[in-house]
């Protein structure tokens, strides 16, 4: 195995536990449940990838499913503090 394919193996592991939600926050929201779980078929998609045991069109498949729960996570972020901020511009 190449040196920096460890290193960069190792790197993935330790970020990974910024992508898992906490229970208490993924109780009762399905939306969050299907975002992890997406999440973590993409990450096993593209493990399996770099080992050599996944075809192409799977890795980009997950690649692109992951990259759109991204992007609708962000859109909603998005909307959350531009709705936040237009409560603070109510007069009161």
């Amino acid at each position: 195995m190449d040196l920096r394919t460890s290193l960069a193996a190792q790197h993935y592991a330790g970020m990974r536990q910024a992508t898992t939600p906490n229970s208490a926050a993924s109780t009762g929201s399905t939306a969050l449940r299907d975002f992890a779980t997406t999440l973590r078929e993409g990450e096993a998609t593209a493990m399996a990838a770099m080992s050599g045991n996944a075809d192409p069109h799977s890795l980009v498949q997950a690649l692109a499913q992951t990259e759109l729960a991204v992007e609708t996570a962000v859109t909603v972020r998005d909307k959350v503090v531009e709705a936040y901020q237009e409560i603070l511009r109510m007069p009161v």
